[in-house]
Parts: C-alpha cells; structure tokens; sequence
C-alpha cells in the first residue's frame, strides 16, 4: 500500500520519529526535501507493510523556468526577420528537391535505351480515323526513316493524306509527316511492318480483322488504341485480337490514358499507359512511343486498363447529361465521383488492381473524358440532357462515341459479376430509350443510403 507524505500514516508513532526511520529514511528526507533555493519538487511516497513502514523517492519533477523578464518584446523588424528566415529555409529545402528529381531524371535517361527505335522501320496503323491520325503522325515524328501505312478503307482520306500530307475529315489543318503514307491494300500495308497500332472502333474490330488475318504475321505486336466492349461477347480489345486472328500468342499491348488527339497533333504534353502481360514488350513499345511530349508508363493489369477505358466513356455520357440538365458542379462531382466507385467495383471484381483505377488510364482518363468538351461521349450526355434525341444526335457526328454502345455491354458484366452500378445502369436505360435523363436523376437520388466502401 503506498500514501503520500503528506497524508496521515497508519501507525501511531510520529511520522517523523527517529523509531521509525531508519538512515536511508533520514537521508532521502534530509537531502531531497524541497527547499525555497531550487523550487525542486520531490514526491515521496510511504510504503508500508505489516511489520514496517519505509518512504521512497518516486520522482522529481523540475517545474518550467520562470519567463526572462529581461527579455524585450518582440518587434515588427523581428517578426520579418523570423519569416524571411522561414523562407529560406523553405525554398532550400525545395530547390534541393527538385535538383535531386532532376539528377535522377537525367539518369534514368542517360540509361534508356533506344534499340527498338533504332530498328523500326515500318509500323501500320490500322485506321484512319482523329486518334488513328494522331498516333501515326506522332509515331512517325519519332524517325524520319521510318515508314508509317496507315490502312484505311475511305479512298477519299486515302487520297488526301498522300496527295495533301493531312486528314482532311478530321484533321484538315494539320500536316502529316512525309513519312506517313496512306494505303488500302492491306498486304502491302503489313508487309515488313515491325508493329500494328490498332485503331478500329471496338464494334467494327472483328470484321475488320477478319479481312485482313492473312496477312499478320504471328509475331507482329498488336498495340491497341481502341477502347470499349464488344456488345454482344463482352469481349475486351485483348480477347477479340487474338481469338479474330487465331492465334493465342499473338503479341499485344493495351495503350490508355488522358489524351485527346488533337492535343497530340498540336504536340501538347500528356502522358499514357503501355499495359501487356509481357515486360518485355511493354518495355519495347514504352521506347517506340515516348518522347518529349509523350510520356509513357508501363503495367502489367491489362484487364484494368481496358475495363476503365471501356467504361469511362459511359461514365462520360452521365457527366455530360448533367451538364445538358444543367444540375450544377456539386451533382456533377457526385456523380462522377460515384461513377469512379462503381468502375473500380467491377474491375477490381474481374481482377484488376485497384491501383490502375486511380492511375492514368483510370482517373486520369475519366477526368479528361467527363469534364472536357472535346469528348464526343460527354457531348452525346450534354445533348441528350437537353432534349435531344439519340438518334439525332448520332446521325450528326462524324466520329463513333464508344459509349452508347459499350452501355449495354457494361450492365451485362455488372449482372455477371454482381455489382450494382446506378449511374451506369441508368446511362443504359437512357440510351435504350427507357428512361429519361429527368427521372434517372430523381430514381438516383431516391436510392437507399449506403456505406461508402
């Protein structure tokens, strides 16, 4: 049992009797005493037992110095002096950063290799379409020597990318380099060609393939640029290849990211994503692409690169329908906040990493699509939330908003995977014409309050 020294102790002998402390008693009360000199506080404590009774030391405690009352008020000179110290202190610290960012930069290039630039002579791009047209261009750019065929079946854009160097449907300002050249014999377009940048729309990709198989080597890397879901198998870009070309082994890469292509035709910074289950194909094509307004990042998830491709452009059309019913910016963040969610459920559910739904192909791309007017899927939203009818509205544009299409597909896997996915689910309803986009927004609102997970 242990008491203070200030309490009355159990037994009848006078705390402070000579009987009943013994020396090392009598030295720890003469010598740790508090006296008026040092403001040294000492706590004692008495431990007593049946036949004695002794007092420890259990601590000391120094209280804080007294304030300098010498000390003169601080002025507005010091004030300054303090925060113009602060502040060099701080840029130190982040011109130090920086120069090491910039030391580790110059290293990872001076170790780059470029081997596969070196010997790529021909790529071929399959179709001639605004992002076909910009990655052929940018792809060109990177060597002069190297051929770049563009495939195409529209013999006036054929025309005017070899007589005029420019896409005159899509890009009718914009010169081509010299080196792309226009072709609609697909067995001259592959011959010798070292890699294939795929830039058929999603739906129209099976027949085109199956048109020109007999001229794809086995070996020949399939790069796609195409996003979206094939509406009736559900088949991604990475299933459609090989299974259209009849070979398993095909070589393929998914390529995803922010990037609209007149952004890449103006040369403007962005920066992509190379997804293949082979490293050393990712790595191969990572050198063929980049360059000093393109940078490319590699992964090996390529079911959540082309799961968030595909999917973004419905989330784009709900962002753009809330644009058109003019809701405000508060629904607009909600709900593609939301739409990110539900994205992630269903890709993480058919195993992607939850880390490529927050990255580039994933984030990135869905921020680009859904707040950005040049979006085709986004302005297919913004008219249908005014009014408009789908049909209208297709029968207008000149360019395929992979979208409408990729809708049904994506309620499809959200069935087979069983995730509830309301905004894209209402995206569908909308487009099949069994929903308006006024009582979509009240059925949304009306759902069940759930715990974000």
């Amino acid at each position: 049992m242990a008491s203070s020294v200030f309490e009355q102790p159990p037994s009848s002998t006078s705390f402070f009797s000579n009987n009943s402390i013994s020396k090392t008693q009598r030295l720890l009360h003469t010598n740790f005493s508090p006296t008026p000199k040092t403001g040294r506080t000492i706590l004692l404590l008495q431990c007593s037992t049946s036949k004695t009774s002794s007092i420890v030391c259990a601590a000391a405690i120094d209280p804080p110095p007294p304030p300098d009352q010498n000390r003169l008020p601080s002025t507005d000179a010091d004030v300054a002096l303090e925060v113009a110290s602060a502040t060099r202190d701080r840029r130190k610290i982040v011109r130090v950063a920086w120069e090491k960012l910039v030391r580790w930069s110059r290293s990872l290039r001076s170790r780059a290799k470029t081997d596969v630039l070196e010997r790529t002579n021909k790529v071929v791009v399959l179709g001639g379409g605004s992002f076909g047209t910009a990655m052929a261009s940018h792809v060109a750019g990177r060597k002069e020597q190297m051929e770049v065929n563009m495939l195409v079946r529209d013999p006036q854009i054929c025309q005017s990318i070899n007589e005029n160097h420019c896409n005159r449907k899509y890009f009718p300002n914009h010169k081509l380099p010299q080196n792309v050249i226009a072709t609609m014999d697909a067995k001259a377009a592959f011959t010798g060609a070292d890699f294939c940048l795929h830039a058929v729309p999603v739906q129209f990709s099976c027949s085109f393939l199956e048109g020109v198989a007999e001229y794809v080597e086995p070996g020949l890397p399939f790069i796609s640029l195409s996003k979206g879901l094939e509406l009736n198998t559900l088949r991604m870009m990475s299933q459609i290849i090989p299974q259209t070309l009849k070979n398993s082994r095909q070589p393929y890469v998914a390529l995803s990211g922010p990037s609209f292509a007149l952004e890449l035709m103006n040369k403007l910074p962005t920066a992509m994503v190379v997804a293949s289950k082979d490293k050393k194909l990712a790595k191969a094509v990572q050198q063929l692409l980049a360059s000093k307004n393109l940078r490319i990042s590699t992964t090996s998830d390529v079911t959540g690169v082309e799961i968030a491709g595909a999917l973004k452009n419905v989330l784009a059309i709900a962002a753009g329908i809330v644009e058109g019913l003019d809701l405000g910016n508060n629904s607009m963040a909600a709900l593609v906040a939301q739409g990110c969610s539900e994205i992630r459920w269903l890709s993480t559910k058919m195993g992607a990493k939850s880390t490529t739904i927050s990255g580039l192909s994933g984030t990135g791309d869905i921020m680009l699509t859904c707040f950005v007017s040049l979006s085709r899927n986004r302005t297919v939203g913004v008219r249908l939330g005014s009014g408009e009818t789908l049909d209208d509205i297709l029968s207008s544009m000149n360019q395929v908003a992979e979208g409408v299409s990729t809708a049904g597909a994506v309620i499809a896997l959200a069935q087979k995977y069983n995730v509830k996915m309301p905004v894209l689910t209402a995206v569908a309803k909308i487009i099949d014409n069994e929903l308006t986009p006024q009582k979509a927004v009240l059925e949304l609102m009306n759902l069940p309050q759930v715990e974000e997970v």
